[in-house]
């Protein structure tokens, strides 16, 4: 997602579980199902062995991929770029191989418990990420129409912007039972969640976010919600999100993903590639040793280029190559429009209103560019004012924001000069990386007449815009007002017992399945959906004293709206 406002309410119940974004729309704690004993489930022997095509290796269909090979099923992983999706850390060239810069997700809230699961099994390590005005920043800068504030916390900022978080707390409260739902979330409270959300989905299901605070007597003033929309608090401005569903916005806030982020120390691409490369210590079938990377000498195999529906209700597989395979069952966990466009599908693959689901997803357009320096220079003091030479940087200028990364003063730093979503995105993407980069400077150096950022360059800018890219063509989902139906048919096609015999086996997984599009956590949940519903394919089951997602679905499903 784009950005948020520090919490409305602050909790000290520190008897209750964490909070996880595991609602409101389906209130099952992915977090406890894997840290079960019992494990996932478990399939037939007379399964083991049997082929899975796993259709993209993103952190979906690399975490879908690991816990099918835990069960004694043999994943067969397709991947068309290389293995991480938005989950894609680079290096510049001729620096510190320690310099990396994060072109997909960069940013994790504590809330997103099942992929912290992961990254606890694959022994990564997170920091606090420098978010405007958070503690791990040392100051934040905020500039708009050519005039700058300088703050440490919100109280230095002029009371102008600290009306406009007051506003913004007081809009959730009003208008969206924020403690109430808050409180719920972190108790686990699934009636009283079940109770609070199906009212809302009824009420702003056509509702965008902009027009929420329209109807908001907190945000009547046009000016607060212009500087909210540019400014924010957390994480940046909102107004990117303005046209989007407020169903979208208030999944964010409840369950304070955008709150308390963190970074993966050396890069977040490390994750999918550790499990790619990771033994598991409890497996069936399989020998000890084996790894998704030995069951494909190393490999996933390339793009896929068709998609049918084949005699016995099988899918078959093309790829790049021309190879032909055919599976009792697959999960593609790429991005949906690939395939409307990139993948050449048979109609029957799915169900005529899941194809209608998938052309109606919005997709957010997002684009970034770093630059390696020699050191962290904006942690220097300006001689006149004692303040940081250089801060993290929100504006109404063409960067928008810019965060300031590094590893200790003595140490080559990173600067994410700019990153931008949807028009602002758009704006950079006929330019060059260093066409980019030059206009960006240009930006800062009017927000910084004497710092001389360029003097400090090491190495050749690196930049992303994801809607540019191939195999993405956007940077993650965002449902427009009305498209709760569209969304809730996608998140829950792994509830395959209801479909004809030649709809079923090939399963939704990723980013854009999940209610919480942006953010990892909803990658990690969907592909545990999927795993479910492969191993029901397989005639499997769950143990009973750790029920699966499918398994309490009837008492947790998403509402259900009228189609009439």
């Amino acid at each position: 997602m784009t950005s948020t406002v520090p919490n409305a309410v602050q909790h000290t119940d520190t008897a209750a579980p964490p909070i996880t974004m595991f609602g409101p729309d389906f209130p099952y704690a992915y977090d406890d199902f894997l840290a079960h004993p019992a494990g996932l489930g478990q399939i037939p022997a007379t399964e083991h062995g049997q082929e899975v095509a796993v259709i993209g290796g993103g952190l979906s269909g690399i975490i879908a991929a690991h816990e099918l090979m835990k069960m004694g099923l043999k994943p067969v992983v397709y991947e068309a770029d290389q293995i991480g999706g938005r989950l894609r850390t680079v290096g510049f060239d001729g620096c510190d191989p320690s310099l990396t810069a994060e072109m997909g997700a960069m940013r994790f809230p504590p809330s997103s418990t099942a992929l912290q699961h992961y990254i606890d099994l694959v022994g990564l390590e997170t920091r606090p990420f420098p978010n405007p005005l958070s503690p791990a920043t040392p100051s934040t800068v905020v500039d708009l129409k050519g005039e700058s504030h300088y703050a440490e916390t919100i109280d230095d900022l002029p009371q102008v912007y600290r009306d406009v978080a007051a506003a913004w707390n007081a809009c959730l409260e009003e208008g969206a039972d924020f403690s109430d739902m808050n409180r719920a979330l972190r108790t686990r409270d699934v009636p009283r969640i079940r109770e609070i959300w199906s009212r809302l989905v009824e009420r702003f299901d056509n509702q965008t976010f902009y027009g929420f605070l329209c109807d908001s007597d907190a945000f009547k003033s046009f000016r607060h919600r212009e500087i909210f929309g540019q400014v924010g608090f957390g994480t940046g401005g909102w107004d990117t999100d303005f046209p989007n569903s407020i169903l979208e916005i208030l999944r964010v806030v409840y369950t304070e993903a955008d709150d308390h982020h963190r970074g993966i120390v050396g890069g977040s691409q490390q994750l999918p590639l550790r499990l790619w490369n990771r033994e598991p210590r409890k497996i069936v079938h399989w020998p000890l040793g084996t790894s998704l990377s030995s069951l494909h000498g190393g490999e996933p195999r390339g793009a896929v280029t068709r998609l049918t529906r084949t005699a016995g209700n099988r899918i078959t597989v093309t790829d790049a190559t021309g190879d032909i395979r055919t599976f009792r069952a697959a999960v593609f966990t790429g991005q949906s429009w690939l395939l409307l466009s990139k993948i050449d599908c048979d109609d029957a693959l799915f169900p005529i209103d899941h194809w209608t689901a998938m052309e109606r997803t919005h997709y957010m357009e997002s684009s970034k560019l770093f630059v390696p320096v020699d050191r962290p220079f904006w942690l220097d003091k300006d001689e006149t004012t004692g303040r940081d030479a250089m801060s993290m940087t929100l504006t109404d200028r063409m960067t928008r924001g810019t965060y300031l990364l590094d590893d200790g003063p003595d140490r080559p730093a990173v600067i994410c000069l700019s990153y931008t979503w949807c028009d602002d995105s758009l704006k950079w993407l006929p330019l060059s990386p260093k066409e980019r980069m030059e206009v960006m400077l240009k930006s800062l150096g009017e927000i910084y007449p004497n710092v001389d950022v360029r003097s400090h360059i090491i190495g050749n800018p690196v930049t992303v815009s994801w809607e540019n890219e191939p195999w993405f063509m956007g940077a993650f989902k965002a449902n427009l007002p009305g498209h709760y139906r569209y969304q809730r048919r996608l998140f829950t096609h792994f509830m395959q017992d209801a479909l004809p015999a030649d709809k079923r086996g090939l399963f939704l997984a990723g980013d854009d399945i999940s209610w919480t599009a942006g953010w990892a956590e909803g990658a990690v949940q969907t592909a545990l959906n999927a795993v479910w519903g492969v191993m029901h394919q397989f005639g499997g089951a769950t143990d009973a004293t750790n029920p699966g997602p499918g398994d309490v679905f009837d008492e947790i499903a998403p509402v259900e709206l009228p189609e009439d």
